[in-house]
């Protein structure tokens, strides 16, 4: 396992597990990564990341990225 911030752009990985506050992790879930969901690394800025997921692209920053195990 590793965080989604590590992920090679255009690669496609599974969600093993979301982490962070309760906040954070209720935040993340309500915009789709959930456990076992798919999710691609589309662009890496300043390392916020753009991400597709359930077929919408969102941005996230490297601190939300970093609570994301795949």
């Amino acid at each position: 396992m590793m965080p989604l911030i590590w992920t090679d752009t255009g690669e496609e990985v599974v969600i093993k597990r979301v982490g962070g506050s309760p906040e954070m992790k209720k935040h993340l879930e309500d915009m789709g990564f959930t456990e076992g969901g798919a999710v691609t690394v589309m662009n890496s800025i300043g390392g916020n990341l753009i991400v597709k997921i359930k077929e919408s692209r969102v941005a996230i920053s490297k601190e939300m990225a970093s609570k994301i195990m795949v």
